[in-house]
C-alpha cells in the first residue's frame, strides 16, 4: 500500500491512482490537504461520495478540496443544514459545488423536496456527499468514491488514515 509520504503525489501519480483505484496511507492532515489539492487540479465534476466513520476526516478533506478549488471563505459542515452551496470562481466562470451530509437524513425522498437532484444538472457542478449510503438507492452512482478509515487503533498519537479511491464504473455502492 503506497505511503503518501514515501512517494510524492504528482498530477501523473494522481491520474494513475484514480485510474487504478488505489489505496493510500495519509500520515497526517498535511497529507490530506496535499491529496485534496492534487484532486482539485483535475477539476472534478459530477459527484464524489465520501464514506468513513464519524471523525474519519470526510469534512476535513472536503474543506481542503474546496479551498484548493478556489473557495477562500469558511467551509461549514452541512451536518444540520443537509447541504452547503458554494459558487467558486475559476477562470472567470462559476463552478457550483454542493457539499451534502446525509447522516441525519431520515427519509431519502426528502432530497426530492429540496431540489437536490437539480445540482447534478448544473454545468461544471460538483456534488460532494458524505454518508451517501443513507440514500444510495435514489442517488446517481458516484463518479469518485473515497473511503477514509482511521488507522489509530485507539492510539491518540497515530493520525494515519487509509484512503481508498474508486472511480467510474468501478464504484460499487
Amino acid at each position: 500500500m503506497p505511503n503518501f509520504n514515501q512517494k510524492p503525489l504528482t498530477k501523473n501519480n494522481l491520474k494513475r491512482i484514480i485510474m487504478q483505484n488505489q489505496t493510500l496511507i495519509l500520515k497526517n492532515e498535511t497529507d490530506t490537504k496535499n491529496f485534496a489539492t492534487m484532486l482539485a487540479k483535475t477539476n472534478p465534476t459530477g459527484s464524489i461520495w465520501l464514506s468513513g466513520d464519524l471523525g474519519a476526516g470526510k469534512t476535513t478533506f472536503t474543506r481542503y478540496l474546496l479551498q484548493a478549488l478556489g473557495h477562500d471563505g469558511v467551509v461549514k459542515s452541512p451536518t444540520y443544514t443537509l447541504v452547503e452551496a458554494y459558487q467558486i470562481i475559476q477562470n472567470h466562470t462559476i463552478k457550483p459545488v454542493y457539499h451534502a451530509d446525509l447522516y441525519r437524513l431520515t427519509d431519502p425522498e426528502e432530497l426530492n423536496f429540496i431540489g437536490f437532484f437539480e445540482y447534478f444538472d448544473e454545468p461544471n457542478s460538483l456534488v460532494i456527499i458524505e454518508w451517501a449510503s443513507h440514500a444510495k438507492n435514489i442517488l446517481p452512482k458516484p463518479d469518485i468514491l473515497i473511503d477514509i478509515v482511521r488507522l489509530s487503533g485507539g492510539d491518540q498519537n497515530n493520525d494515519d488514515r487509509r484512503l481508498t479511491l474508486t472511480t467510474g464504473s468501478n464504484c460499487k455502492v
